[in-house]
């Protein structure tokens, strides 16, 4: 009976879709064209690379720069906004701030030593690495939301936080995601992105904390871990990939340190320090 629902839903849900496209052609709300389709591709490509990159600026904003290092200050009514809008763009993937700050702070205390929680010079595969993160980030999750842990220096929620670590939450944000790509998706090769969205958040860490370690050039030989800058021009992870840089002067707003290196997450920030968002 479970496996007919799920069947008879997803036949609803194409006979909606395809009624809607045939309604709006008849309308005239959009012309069937070759070129209205390439528009509508390219429309919800962008759609799907917005969100993404909106996940990855909170990421790197409000958790990593805010949360974990304490870079900068904001008023309350401010700090709720942005861990809300944390939570929203990154939907099924959201990712505990206390945890993740109490999470990083043990990785920069302990870099690529057997203490680091996720240092792939110890765990050499991608399997073994992104499990490892996994059981400490819950565990640690798991100790916040039972009040076995504290901490005073990361922004606490303990009502969204509820929410947010549901399961029921998160199967939310994957039946939206699910019908945005119903609903909008022009082309097959779009469904791709629709695992990246249900795992953005912890995508993006894998990403920096994988080739941040192992890959890239450095710029400070001294320094005792692997860190590296993986892209000397950081247009991917909005500047979290300059991993020596942040390493050597972890409460360093901009981790941008040579001329050709380019910190979008620190343009952004600077943006809002002007807008008095935060000071």
């Amino acid at each position: 009976m479970q496996k007919n629902g799920f069947r008879d839903g997803a036949y609803f849900l194409c006979h909606v879709k395809n009624y809607l496209d045939i309604k709006r052609g008849q309308s005239g709300v959009y012309p069937i064209t070759v070129s209205s389709n390439i528009s509508l591709i390219y429309g919800n490509t962008n759609i799907s690379f917005l969100s993404l990159v909106s996940s990855l600026f909170f990421q790197t904003f409000f958790l990593h720069r805010y949360a974990s290092h304490n870079m900068f200050k904001m008023s309350p009514f401010w700090e709720k906004t942005f861990f809300f809008l944390t939570f929203i763009f990154q939907g099924s993937s959201f990712l505990h701030p206390a945890a993740y700050s109490v999470m990083h702070k043990r990785h920069h205390s302990h870099a690529d030593t057997p203490k680091d929680p996720h240092s792939p010079v110890h765990l050499k595969n991608i399997i073994s690495f992104n499990l490892a993160t996994v059981v400490k980030y819950r565990k640690l999750v798991n100790e916040f939301m039972k009040g076995e842990r504290t901490i005073t220096d990361a922004p606490r929620w303990h009502r969204l936080e509820s929410i947010a670590e549901s399961l029921w939450t998160r199967v939310a944000f994957i039946f939206l995601y699910f019908l945005f790509y119903v609903f909008f998706a022009t082309s097959t090769w779009q469904y791709l992105l629709f695992p990246l969205h249900i795992t953005m958040g912890s995508m993006h860490g894998f990403i920096v904390n994988w080739f941040g370690h192992k890959t890239g050039y450095r710029n400070y030989d001294s320094m005792p871990d692997n860190s590296k800058n993986t892209l000397p021009v950081d247009f991917l992870m909005m500047g979290e990939l300059y991993q020596n840089n942040h390493h050597r002067k972890p409460k360093e707003l901009n981790f941008a340190v040579r001329w050709f290196e380019l910190d979008f997450g620190y343009l952004a920030t600077s943006v809002l320090k002007r807008l008095k968002k935060i000071y």
